[in-house]
């Protein structure tokens, strides 16, 4: 089989680095078709020149259009249950072959943002297995131990990204099909909460439960695949998915862990007990905040929860030993009628099952579901997210091919419940068992916390030790870097929020926004239209914000801005007392959120404390004792101010040669160098031609997506103003190659301790203009 492509990149982020550094897609993309082994069984189909040909005139018509592709040339490939437009769909059963004329919806989804098909991946035939050997192309060995199974049934996804021929792949999970080849091949695989990802143009197994699942080297880059291909489309939805906050936990508790109390499923002839041990001994190392963001367990730790699983494994056994079998034979009956040999025997024998349950045993088996749910929904109240091996034992081929049945069956000790109680799981490689098998573990928490577990499975990864992150079939150690997500699953519906006061970070209720949920986007102030007044008798104290007439002298408040889940506001309003309540106010930038106002009546001989900038401010200047004499009326105008010097020398002989380099990082699409020239702060912006971005995260997250610049730029008229010493604004006219009309682009440049001068603000537009001379 085919190994990892000689000086390729692997990791979806290695890919997007590559094309920032000047490589092209035209040439990587048949470099590595080039590689690929037509006698590998991982694959079913490759596509062939013309197709990727096709592929790449497409993308680079996309790009000519300016359309935002995240996933720029960066190629992948699809377990072969899943529709693409020309080509055969199988299921591993040639003589089911279909051509559909559409994509299915998940790869509509990911050809749009760029990415590349590189072929359709082998599998247990009809997603039927756990196994990868139950197909007519060959069993998919393990990458890192060829005597043993590669897991199933989305075998050859997880083979291909395992050994770096793609940097992710799409199978699907039913029964555990998108995990047990993850922990087998030292992969991360994804499975979201059923219904969360549209399933037009997948080929079912049980329709009522299938879900696509990623296949990827990191969290980051399987929730970035994720974040693009999740959402409605138009399908049967059979699972409502209720979205929830994006961090797991309580404010102020511990993380609370749930693990199998009983393990003796575990086969302890391989060392997995031992696996299993060492993998818990890391849940002391993880660091929450590692991932870029501050949950409600930040800096309180984990606490193990041993868990009774026996309502969990009574679930499981009703997905093969009960009338869901049934789903699977809807499939594929007229061709188990009229072609039984065209099945494979073992999958035909488990399906021929269905013809032993009617309609009654199929009302009495949702009967029995609905009772074990709320058996493990008790189980819940005692844990914020689960930690199981993703499998309990590793066989080797011969195993399988001896007793295919029996030790399929043991393979789904803790994945057969996931999809029946509408769980959201996240499978990560977790080391090796003392005799370098690979092992991984298994994540688990309710339905819609996908977003909440990509971060914990980010933290899990920045936790491994030093040069023991395993990657695939010894493919190279992803940098920590790699591993911090910018993009997520999308959880819970939310909305911004602006706080003032006591709910600021570091303040006495801030923990109501952090036990809700609720993540901090910037640090910014309000439009110069407000004044702060410090509330008498409040406890804790509080300050009431106001808008001020048109007339009136208003200041720029400081605030924080907070996401929180819609379905949380309710419950966090509740908490707030009179005279406070939420309402509308404007940030600096124009931007119009809810936040704290206040009612008027309580302002009456309230002290104006605007002076100060914000609560923050206030309360230090208080220092804990009496408070400062606050103004009760506006301060008097700035007469006396003495007026700065404009375009000073030293700022005419420095600011041109930076915007020299910033111009050539930016047709060279130099993202460290054009980062370093911004702000790092939540409060940069920056105003494109058709986007916009607010704060450094999301910044950088949109630079990371912006494919090199396919065309020229000719400047014109540059234009300086120097206002003092330490702050200049940029305004240069400019011409581009692929466009007849002028664009003018303008920077504020501050100049910051420490830092130099770096661009605060920008803006960008293209428009029609009468031609002038140069």
């Amino acid at each position: 089989m085919t190994t990892r492509p000689h000086a390729l990149p692997v990791t979806i982020a290695d890919w997007l680095a590559a094309y920032r550094d000047g490589a092209q897609a035209h040439a990587l993309i048949p470099a590595l078709a080039a590689q690929l082994d037509a006698g590998d069984p991982a694959w079913i189909l490759r596509c062939d020149a013309a197709h990727l040909q096709a592929q790449l005139d497409r993308l680079a018509a996309l790009q000519r259009q300016g359309h935002v592709l995240p996933l720029a040339g960066v190629p992948f490939a699809v377990k072969d249950n899943i529709d693409v437009a020309g080509l055969p769909t199988t299921a591993a059963c040639p003589d089911f072959e279909r051509r559909p004329d559409r994509h299915a919806s998940v790869v509509q989804r990911l050809l749009d943002a760029g990415a590349i098909l590189m072929g359709k991946t082998n599998l247990d035939q009809f997603a039927t297995g756990l196994v990868g050997t139950r197909s007519p192309h060959g069993a998919v060995p393990c990458t890192l131990d060829p005597t043993r199974i590669s897991g199933g049934s989305s075998s050859g996804s997880a083979s291909v990204v395992a050994r770096g021929l793609v940097p992710f792949a799409l199978g699907t999970d039913t029964a555990g099909s998108g995990r047990v080849p993850a922990g087998f091949n030292h992969l991360v695989g994804l499975k979201p909460t059923p219904g969360r990802v549209g399933m037009n143009g997948v080929l079912p197994a049980c329709r009522t439960l299938d879900v696509v699942s990623v296949f990827a080297l990191t969290v980051a880059d399987a929730a970035q695949v994720m974040a693009i291909i999740e959402g409605d489309d138009g399908g049967p939805v059979f699972h409502a998915a209720v979205p929830r906050p994006a961090w797991l936990g309580r404010q102020g508790q511990p993380l609370r862990v749930g693990v199998p109390a009983e393990l003796s499923a575990l086969d302890a002839a391989l060392g997995y007990p031992q696996a299993w041990g060492a993998a818990l001994a890391r849940l002391a190392t993880l660091s929450p905040t590692a991932a870029g963001d501050s949950p409600a367990w930040a800096g309180e730790g984990v606490t193990i929860v041993p868990v009774d699983m026996a309502p969990f494994d009574a679930v499981a056994a009703l997905l093969y030993d009960g009338p869901w079998v049934a789903e699977r034979h809807s499939v594929v009956r007229t061709l188990m009628d009229q072609q039984p040999e065209a099945l494979d025997p073992t999958v035909r024998q488990v399906i021929e099952r269905a013809r032993d349950f009617d309609a009654t045993a199929a009302f009495e088996a949702r009967y029995q579901l609905a009772a074990l749910a709320r058996r493990t929904e008790a189980v819940w109240q005692d844990m914020d997210v689960l930690l199981v091996p993703t499998a309990p034992t590793h066989p080797t081929l011969a195993e399988v091919a001896a007793e295919p049945v029996r030790r399929n069956s043991a393979l789904g000790r803790y994945t057969n419940f996931v999809n029946l109680l509408g769980l959201a799981a996240l499978a990560v490689p977790a080391g090796e068992t003392p005799s370098g098998l690979p092992f991984g573990v298994t994540w688990v928490a309710p339905g819609g916390s996908d977003a909440a577990l990509a971060m914990l499975g980010a933290c899990w990864q920045l936790a491994a030790p030093p040069g023991r992150q395993p990657a695939g079939a010894g493919l190279p150690a992803p940098a920590p870097d790699a591993l911090r997500p910018l993009q997520l699953p999308a959880s819970a519906p939310t909305m911004a929020l602006a706080v003032v006061g006591a709910h600021l970070q570091g303040m006495p209720l801030h923990g109501q926004l952090v036990e809700r949920g609720a993540r901090l986007l910037a640090r910014t102030r309000t439009a110069p239209r407000y004044r702060l007044h410090a509330l008498p008798g409040t406890v804790p104290p509080k300050p009431g914000l106001a808008r001020v007439a048109d007339d009136e002298t208003g200041h720029a408040i400081e605030v924080e801005v907070h996401e929180i889940a819609l379905d949380q506001i309710g419950s966090f309003l509740a908490l707030i007392p009179p005279p406070l309540g939420l309402g509308t106010i404007e940030l600096a930038d124009g931007r119009q959120v809810k936040g704290f106002i206040c009612e008027p009546a309580a302002l009456r001989g309230a002290p104006d404390v605007s002076r100060f900038g914000g609560w923050r401010g206030y309360m230090a200047a208080a220092g804990g004792s009496q408070a400062p004499a606050p103004l009760h009326t506006a301060p008097p105008p700035a007469a006396g101010l003495t007026p700065q010097a404009l375009d000073l020398p030293s700022t005419h002989a420095e600011l041109p040669a930076l915007f020299e380099a910033y111009e050539a990082a930016l047709m060279a699409n130099d993202i460290a160098a054009l980062t370093g020239f911004f702000w790092d702060d939540e409060r940069v912006t920056r105003y494109g031609i058709a986007d916009r971005q607010w704060g450094a995260t999301a910044l950088a997250a949109w630079r990371a997506g912006v494919p090199s610049p396919d065309f020229s730029r000719r400047l014109q008229h540059l234009r300086l103003l120097g206002l003092g010493a330490d702050v200049a604004v940029i305004q240069v006219e400019f011409l581009r190659s692929d466009s007849v009309l002028r664009g003018f682009q303008t920077q504020v440049w501050a100049r910051l301790a420490g830092q130099g001068w770096k661009i605060a603000a920008a803006h960008v537009s293209m428009i029609e203009w009468t031609p002038f001379p140069d």
